[in-house]
């Protein structure tokens, strides 16, 4: 299935810039996307070569993030046999392999200034040179770029090159946040869950129960529609009855019972010495008349007590007290705070 059927939402924020994106593809201008990780950086600047006049053509991508610095001006302009140790033969760089079409540079704010500098000469004056020659070698291709940081404020603080940022921003489009997405959640998993259902063989597509979906919108999604699609693909993978809907949902595929626990760093003092352990409390043993009703008596303090410190944010609550989800709301249930948390 191609990629670009995963353009899918509803949402005023998604519309409009999926809406830029097809205006600014009939030009030959930079591009520059900005938006956190897994938004679809990369399925924009597929669109913008798609709907371009170019889209006969490459489109080469690369990631600046992948490559150690030493190799990353390599990878860009090429270079000449003999080079630098391990150059047996001459290879274009990616510039050379994009003539005619469109480079795709991604995790771009991790270039080194260096590099920045013959970017730019190469963005504005069409021309790379290979490292180990002095011959320019003409190009004709498209830059589009990405990123996740600020880069007016890297620019700003030294760690950018401004007159680089001004040649690659002719547009930008910023992508928005799953979170801002109003209504895009259900759209997407629904949209993800009917192609894992099909891909498993499943006759048809059973939904999610109700509580599932309010889950899925509650949910903050930190790594936006990547997240999204892998989570609900697990749960319907996991899932063994596909004629009920999908009534579990595992956001943390390391959730486990058994996962092994994080050992905490030291606490320090401002002179960096290792300060003191904080003491345990303990309990009044004496008064301690029926053990099961104390432990129950102290897990709902604790659990009702950590619930208000997170504003009745279950994931945030579940993870503070090293619980999975599921465990919280066994423990909500078994102690009746649902109903006094409302």
């Amino acid at each position: 299935m191609e990629r670009e059927n995963q353009f899918v939402g509803q949402s005023l924020a998604f519309l409009d810039a999926v809406e830029r994106t097809s205006r600014a593809a009939a030009l030959q201008r930079p591009v520059l996307v900005i938006g956190e990780r897994g938004t679809g950086k990369e399925l924009i600047a597929e669109r913008l070569h798609r709907l371009s006049p170019r889209w006969g053509e490459p489109l080469i991508t690369m990631n600046c993030a992948a490559l150690p610095e030493t190799l990353i001006e390599a990878e860009l302009f090429g270079h000449e046999a003999g080079a630098f140790t391990g150059a047996t033969r001459a290879r274009e760089g990616r510039f050379e392999e994009a003539d005619g079409g469109t480079l795709f540079l991604d995790e771009l704010a991790t270039l080194s200034m260096a590099a920045q500098e013959r970017l730019l000469r190469a963005v504005e004056y069409g021309e790379v040179t290979r490292i180990g020659s002095s011959r320019p070698i003409r190009v004709d291709c498209r830059i589009v770029a990405a990123t996740n940081e600020d880069l007016p404020a890297k620019a700003e603080r030294g760690e950018f090159r401004a007159d680089l940022l001004d040649r690659l921003s002719f547009e930008v489009i910023t992508l928005p946040p799953l979170r801002a997405r109003e209504g895009d959640v259900l759209v997407l998993a629904d949209y993800f869950g009917r192609r894992m259902a099909a891909e498993l063989g499943w006759d048809a597509w059973p939904g999610y129960a109700e509580h599932v979906q309010t889950e899925l919108e509650e949910y903050a999604w930190p790594g936006n529609v990547r997240e999204l699609r892998n989570v609900v693909e697990r749960a319907i993978y996991r899932w063994d009855d596909p004629e009920r809907p999908v009534a579990h949902i595992v956001y943390d595929p390391f959730e486990s019972p058994w996962k092994p626990a994080a050992t905490p760093a030291p606490a320090r003092r401002e002179d960096g010495a290792a300060a003191a352990p904080q003491p345990v409390q303990r309990l009044d043993f004496d008064d301690i008349a029926d053990l099961r009703a104390a432990v129950d008596s102290h897990e709902r303090a604790i659990v009702e007590h950590a619930l208000g410190k997170h504003r009745w944010n279950q994931r945030q609550t579940a993870k503070a007290l090293g619980l999975s989800y599921d465990q919280l709301r066994h423990c909500i249930k078994k102690h009746g705070l649902m109903e006094e948390g409302g």
